[in-house]
């Protein structure tokens, strides 16, 4: 059927290895296809394409159980190499180019033509590969049915791995994903599967690829650099359906709901308490059989079956509810919400004022509080520990107790709740400030704070000072000058029990999830009447406006990370004699990808 090596890998799968897809100036992309098996060479499928940088040879087809379960419906997963990647010709000179978007139409298109497929093609990846199905979805290729992007961005600067309110991301960016990108790209495609020219695509590769992260650095502020991929300045682009799939706990919980709302094609969106792991091995849980899902998706849009799922509300969230804040905790209490669109109906904004003595008040200036006042903090690098890892692809990390890192913080905490409050969007800080330094950060962290005083994350929001007015253009504060910041929380579903408190603590760091700003610096809170810092809610009705589908739960088991054989470490260490705080990352994973290869990678 196709001249490649052809294999059975697992019950109704054959895999085609290798197959090279031509490119507009000639260049070939590397493709390996999973196919429905036992078939006479006349059959035609529906091909779901996933677009990756991330080297096809090294699937964990444990950790994708998509590449076998798609297949047995009727369905050709294919994984593509991006150029200058894996076993694919070219070079790669940084993430999401324009040639990169142009490469996935190719693909697209040219999948679409051939004999066995049926003319649709989906785009469907976590991550990356849902960063690649929105960007080339934008160049609208005819061949493209939908779309599935899980865990991704809509804005590259914003909302991504390296800068964050303009603060430069820490540990992921540097110190994981950035270098991790260079020595993965370093490495040779299977000569075993690559046919004879390997060496020479390998080569090509070691001569002409450029690290990525050196282009990050070099564009510290938002610019058309950033723009490149940016699906949010223009989603009218986009005519295929999405399925738009987040997690609260993921490190992109803004762009779901944010990029839904502007979407003009049908949609649908997702949002469970997941960080960046797919939905049926995903911490914290409930997981869910999410293919189910996306399968009921595909055969409405490219078999035409009645599976229902679009006459179901097209927004669906986990509504998340307190719990002791275990960082290795594999549950989340809470509740599925259904909405009939976005915003949600009955939607309101609830603010709540800073005051005297650390209080959150209705009142913009109790009587009793006189004209307003303010109060002082000194910038401490060290908080932010407390707070979690930013979650783009290390497994573990969730925020702890945050009662540490609040004591290095200013913070204000509401009288116990008379009644349950219901948020779903996004929470934003209005804070009047001063800093005697004239670059500072800000970081804003919404909790909820038990009877018994334990505070757990809700959702933070952070900004870089010098970027009030503009991301593109920073300017420098003026010591004492007191200045307006609005700072935008990650959009979250949450509910506030009744008898516990709302706590907003506003620091000047968050590691080591970013880079501290260079100045010792002490600020000031400014509150009252003249200077109305609040922080406002977005409040919505205790029930949904439409009725929950049902979700079938995981079949996948999941454990904690702390009881694996060799757990990863998440050390932080406080040196009392130097004053040096520490962090120390560590995690492994391998797995065999054929009877004679054993992927291992060690990040620390």
């Amino acid at each position: 059927m196709l001249e490649a090596i052809t294999r059975s890998v697992a019950d109704g799968v054959e895999l085609v290895k290798n197959v090279l897809i031509p490119m507009r100036d000639g260049v070939h992309l590397a493709a390996d296809l999973y196919m429905p098996a036992g078939t006479d060479g006349l059959d035609r499928w529906p091909v779901v394409m996933e677009y990756t940088p991330y080297r096809k040879d090294d699937v964990h087809l444990v950790s994708r159980p998509f590449y076998l379960t798609f297949p047995r419906h009727g369905y050709v997963v294919v994984r593509v190499d991006i150029r200058g990647t894996g076993a694919s010709e070219g070079v790669s000179t940084d993430e999401y180019t324009l040639q990169e978007q142009l490469d996935g139409y190719d693909a697209v298109e040219w999948l679409g033509r051939q004999p066995w497929c049926d003319g649709h093609v989906n785009m469907m990846g976590i991550s990356y590969g849902g960063f690649t199905a929105l960007q080339v979805a934008a160049h609208n290729p005819p061949h493209l049915t939908s779309i599935i992007p899980i865990y991704f961005t809509d804005d590259r600067y914003t909302d991504d791995c390296h800068y964050r309110g303009g603060l430069m991301r820490m540990y992921y960016d540097i110190a994981h994903y950035g270098g991790q990108m260079v020595a993965r790209n370093a490495l040779p495609p299977y000569p075993e599967w690559s046919g004879g020219a390997w060496a020479e695509v390998w080569e090509h590769h070691l001569a002409h690829d450029e690290p990525y992260l050196l282009k990050w650095y070099r564009h510290q502020t938002d610019s058309e650099y950033w723009r490149n991929g940016s699906v949010r300045d223009a989603p009218e682009r986009i005519h295929c359906p999405a399925f738009l799939i987040g997690g609260w706990r993921d490190g992109y919980p803004n762009p779901p709901l944010r990029l839904f709302q502007h979407l003009q094609a049908p949609s649908k969106v997702l949002i469970g308490p997941w960080n960046h792991a797919l939905p049926d091995v995903a911490i914290p849980g409930p997981r869910i059989d999410y293919l189910r899902e996306v399968l009921r998706w595909l055969d409405h849009w490219c078999k035409g079956k009645e599976t229902g799922i679009m006459d179901e509300p097209p927004v669906v969230v986990f509504a998340q509810r307190y719990q002791p804040p275990d960082p290795d905790r594999l549950e989340t209490l809470g509740e599925w919400r259904s909405e009939t669109g976005w915003p949600p109906p009955e939607a309101s904004s609830a603010s709540l004022h800073l005051g005297k003595g650390g209080m959150l008040h209705d009142d913009p200036q109790p009587a009793r509080e006189g004209a307003g006042g303010h109060d002082a903090f000194d910038h401490d690098p060290r908080v932010g520990v407390t707070g979690g890892l930013w979650s783009g692809g290390i497994p573990f990390g969730l925020p702890g107790d945050q009662r540490s890192d609040e004591a290095f913080s200013q913070v204000y905490t509401t009288q116990p709740l008379s009644e349950a409050v219901h948020i779903l969007g996004w929470p934003r800080a209005v804070l009047y400030v001063s800093s005697s330094a004239p670059v500072v950060g800000f970081a804003v962290s919404l909790c909820d704070v038990a009877p018994d005083g334990t505070s757990h994350l809700v959702a933070k929001g952070m900004l870089n000072a010098t970027r009030r007015d503009s991301l593109r253009q920073p300017k420098p504060l003026t010591p004492g000058q007191v200045y307006k910041l609005e700072i935008e929380i990650d959009c979250t579903a949450w509910i506030f029990a009744r008898g516990h408190r709302m706590r907003l603590s506003v620091a000047s760091s968050d590691w080591p999830n970013v880079w501290p700003t260079p100045h010792p610096a002490t600020n000031w809170v400014y509150r009252g009447l003249e200077h109305p810092s609040r922080l406002i809610l977005p409040v919505v009705p205790a029930e949904g406006s439409a009725v929950t589908p049902a979700f079938c739960p995981s079949a996948r088991t999941v454990n904690r990370h702390a009881e694996a054989a060799q757990p990863p470490i998440w050390q932080i260490t406080q040196d009392h004699l130097t004053g040096r705080t520490i962090l120390n990352l560590a995690h492994s994973s391998s797995w065999r990808v054929n009877d004679s290869t054993v992927v291992e990678r060690e990040a620390s």
